[in-house]
């Protein structure tokens, strides 16, 4: 199903629609502020594996991503360290992924690799989603990695394309093909791992 909520000032009631979803362990696909992404409540076990499982990524070997609000809990789903926080207090809101050492809230099926990505995307959809859920979205590009393809800017496409799959598609607008910027903060040697949207403030 496509549901249309405009980005500027989302509608509470599709936003409480959506979170319904996203809480009965729903896949959801919305849009960021790079590409378009899919993704379910980062804490639904259940719902982490059957996203895997489409996208045919192993969670217990992929590097994995969530979306939060914003940084005000960080420290309840990664490991931060001062240096780290100063950096993505910088830059987030942002096209930008940052790598960090995962703390014990997280499902132990995020705790195989021992690092997770942390977004706060600049796209006030998906940060509501967040807000009103509670707890963070597990996230992945809809697109495979690195092959930014034009049917996923488009979200009447990209219904066509996986309504089979998902539970909702929200319709956001047009989207990018440019994915974020991937920062390893796993260490405070910081670097920049894959080069995406966004130029990052140091």
């Amino acid at each position: 199903m496509l549901l249309r909520i405009y980005p500027d000032n989302p509608n509470p009631r599709e936003i409480s629609r959506v979170v319904s979803v996203l809480r009965d362990g729903g896949l959801v696909i919305y849009p960021t502020d790079t590409v378009y992404a899919i993704g379910c409540n980062a804490l639904n076990v259940r719902a982490v594996e059957k996203i895997c499982q489409m996208k045919g990524v192993n969670p217990q070997k992929a590097n994995l991503s969530i979306i939060c609000y914003d940084l005000s809990n960080i420290s309840e789903y990664a490991k931060v360290s001062n240096a780290a926080f100063k950096l993505m207090k910088k830059n987030l809101p942002g096209p930008f992924t940052f790598i960090l050492p995962t703390s014990g809230e997280l499902p132990k099926i995020y705790k195989h690799r021992k690092e997770v990505g942390i977004r706060v995307p600049d796209n006030a959809i998906v940060r509501e989603l967040v807000r009103e859920l509670g707890n963070p979205i597990l996230t992945m590009s809809v697109h495979d990695e690195d092959d930014v393809i034009e049917y996923s800017t488009d979200p009447e496409l990209i219904d066509e394309k996986y309504a089979h799959l998902v539970d909702l598609v929200i319709d956001g607008g047009y989207g990018t093909m440019e994915p974020s910027t991937v920062v390893d903060c796993t260490t405070d040697d910081f670097e920049i791992v894959r080069e995406g949207k966004g130029e990052l403030i140091w």
